[in-house]
């Protein structure tokens, strides 16, 4: 009886958590995931750089910034291209750039080659992300399943990622070359899977914006444009990680590996805990949830400041990957539901693009201030912006309020896909209770 109860109840959660949502979300999902498993080769670019192709230090700091300057236009420009050619035509061309890219870059040998193919291929490996966020925004249309939704490609981003660092960190004692190699096989199997089962989800019978127009309504739009101004300072928080944070932990004398054990604690919490919260923050204002959410992060790294072993490093981990496991699938949720349909892609590129902008400027920003004023203004400094983010929410929650959702035009939606899509949104109407 005690393994009947277990196993209704995880049957239960598991509906509560995945059902509901069409076969072809679960084709993207699946894609998603292959994809960040093969994600071996960005962590492992600097050693790969000064170990292999004898450049510097500074040499290799240079070329991964230009892979990042590369993804910043990704998001603009995938937009675009997801709402003038189509979601299905953008990831395809897009994955396989990206994919036959990188398999490439494995075999260049010279730095001066290397250098503007990584600013290339910076561009090439992101552009498909827009199309890919507004894909799943096209076929999940009721608002509340697209908090879920979000939610596990989350999930499956970090599943992926934390398996990648732990299967590159072995490959790479082998074959560097090995990493470009899978890391480019997996980006065209993402390819492979779109070509095969995902359908055209583009919205049928949608006017078409002129492309300057359309990227100027997403950028001007002064409900969305403080979500992503928001997006900046909270990704900018994140990406402490990559510089601030490393060498603070040195300074108190904690060892690479030390470092590299709680690095590897955020992407575990984010895949136990972001089932948990999905069903916490259903139904809950939006606002709230973000506003929590950064007052967390922002505690989290406040709490560095006191931090001077492995142990308070642990907790001040744990606060702001909670808060980062809030914000991160609701935001994402908020950035679908206001996008007008026809305006899908270039909402999810200018939400992509924020993340790109914080990628380049939060590490450098968190080093600048760690040099210049010390780890206790750094971090304090990151309490401070997370109040100030959810002061920012609270305010923004209440603006979104006054504005519709957008309709959803998805032929999916209507029920003019095939019977599958057909009967998955039947058993959504179901699961999530909506009329």
């Amino acid at each position: 009886m005690l393994e009947r109860r277990v196993i209704r109840r995880f049957q239960s959660a598991f509906r509560a958590q995945a059902g509901g949502l069409p076969a072809t979300f679960w084709w993207l999902w699946a894609g998603m995931l292959v994809n960040r498993l093969g994600g071996l080769v960005v962590p492992y670019l600097a050693i790969y750089l000064t170990e292999r192709r004898g450049a510097t230090v500074a040499q290799a700091g240079l070329i991964a910034s230009l892979w990042g300057f590369g993804s910043i236009a990704s998001g603009p420009v995938g937009g675009l291209l997801a709402d003038r050619l189509g979601r299905r035509s953008t990831l395809v061309a897009a994955l396989a750039a990206g994919g036959a890219g990188m398999i490439a870059l494995g075999f260049v040998e010279r730095l001066d080659v290397i250098a503007p193919a990584a600013l290339v291929l910076g561009f090439a490996s992101e552009c498909f992300r827009p199309a890919m966020q507004a894909a799943v925004a096209d076929v999940v249309t009721d608002p509340a399943a697209r908090v879920r939704a979000f939610g596990l490609v989350y999930w499956a981003v970090n599943l992926g990622f934390a398996v990648a660092l732990a299967l590159a960190g072995v490959l790479a004692g082998i074959s560097f070359t090995m990493l470009f190699l899978l890391d480019g096989a997996t980006t065209l199997l993402f390819a492979a899977i779109v070509l095969e089962h995902v359908p055209e989800t583009r919205p049928a019978g949608a006017q078409h914006e002129p492309a300057l127009k359309g990227l100027a309504s997403a950028f001007g739009d002064r409900v969305l444009l403080p979500l992503l101004a928001l997006n900046v300072l909270f990704a900018s928080l994140l990406w402490q990680t990559h510089a601030a944070l490393p060498v603070d932990m040195r300074r108190h004398g904690l060892s690479a590996a030390t470092y590299g054990v709680l690095a590897a604690m955020n992407g575990l919490l984010i895949v136990f805990l972001q089932p948990v919260t999905s069903r916490l923050v259903a139904g809950r204002d939006e606002g709230r949830v973000l506003a929590l959410g950064a007052l967390l992060v922002g505690a989290g790294w406040g709490l560095n400041a006191l931090a001077g072993g492995a142990a308070a490093y642990a907790l001040a981990i744990v606060v702001w990957t909670v808060g980062e496991v809030l914000t991160t699938p609701v935001a994402s949720a908020v950035v679908a539901n206001l996008s007008p349909a026809h305006l899908r892609g270039r909402y999810q590129g200018a939400w992509s693009m924020s993340w790109a902008l914080a990628a380049a400027a939060g590490p450098g920003a968190g080093a600048f201030v760690l040099g210049r004023f010390g780890p206790i203004a750094l971090w304090l400094g990151c309490a401070g912006v997370g109040a100030a983010m959810a002061a920012g929410h609270l305010a923004a929650g209440r603006a979104r309020k006054t504005r519709p959702l957008s309709p959803a035009l998805s032929p999916l939606a209507r029920g003019e896909g095939d019977d599958t899509h057909r009967a998955a949104s039947a058993r959504g109407r179901e699961d999530d209770g909506s009329p």
